[in-house]
């Protein structure tokens, strides 16, 4: 899945003065991108997603990280959301399916809050793959059927590359591998402190790192950048920008991560 950057033409008046007699001529502008996120593979390719994707996708990685869960794992949970819901916190779906996977409150998921907090909601998905004998050996989606009990099992396959590339980047596998561009992160909207502490299991971020972990909480907050009203991130002296929206080298390779808000 894709999501298009174009926008409406962006339209501005000019003045003509020809003879005395004022003309007015309406000049059509360069399209406006739309704010967006990508994820990057290692052969090149990608899967963009919206910033609200983004967040989404962001949670479902980060609980996987604070439960220990390995990257195949956020793979198969990635893949389930994509299918059930496209990474949106759905009110509602089929009977009473509801949220990221559209868990039904009747077949013992929890609450209709509950399965709509996507935190709740990633952390129930995994505890229940982890129950099934031998998951972590199993193909994407077979693992996911196990969790699902879907009336269309090999749908999850379809997702597997997209999952697989967002997945990497979000747990740290792959460095610098999200992006986020074309955003303009103003005002926070949500607390930084209480929302790690409840998705990545810390809200110790800035200071040093190990490799995968730096990366994983640089690719968090990157994902977050409009959550958290943040306009910079760098790890292990690579920083991204809103205002570039990429990843550059800016500094020693020291292992920290920082981050900036904007003003």
């Amino acid at each position: 899945m894709r999501s298009g950057r174009g926008a409406l033409l962006a339209l501005f008046l000019a003045v003509v003065v020809v003879g005395g007699v004022v003309t007015w001529i309406v000049l059509a502008g360069r399209p406006a991108p739309r704010p967006g996120c990508t994820a990057t593979a290692a052969d090149g390719s990608s899967f963009d997603l919206t910033v609200e994707q983004a967040h989404n996708a962001a949670t479902i990685a980060a609980v996987g990280k604070r439960l220990d869960m390995p990257e195949h794992a956020v793979t198969v949970a990635l893949a389930t959301a994509i299918q059930e819901s496209r990474l949106r916190n759905l009110p509602g779906g089929d009977r009473d399916s509801a949220g990221l996977f559209q868990q039904r409150p009747s077949q013992g998921w929890g609450s209709y809050a509950e399965v709509t907090d996507p935190v709740y909601a990633a952390t129930a998905f995994y505890e229940r793959l982890r129950e099934q004998p031998g998951w972590a050996d199993l193909p994407l989606t077979r693992a996911a059927q196990l969790v699902q009990r879907s009336a269309f099992p090999e749908a999850y396959a379809q997702w597997e590359t997209a999952a697989a590339t967002t997945a990497a980047a979000l747990t740290g596998a792959r460095p610098a591998a999200l992006t986020c561009a074309n955003i303009s992160p103003g005002a926070p909207e949500a607390d930084i402190v209480p929302v790690a502490r409840a998705e990545l299991g810390t809200a110790v971020l800035s200071g040093p790192h190990p490799a995968a972990e730096g990366w994983a909480f640089a690719s968090w907050l990157v994902a977050n950048a409009t959550r958290f009203g943040l306009d910079g991130v760098t790890f292990d002296g690579v920083t991204w920008t809103a205002e570039s929206g990429a990843w550059t080298a800016t500094g020693p390779r020291d292992g920290v991560l920082s981050l900036h808000r904007a003003r």
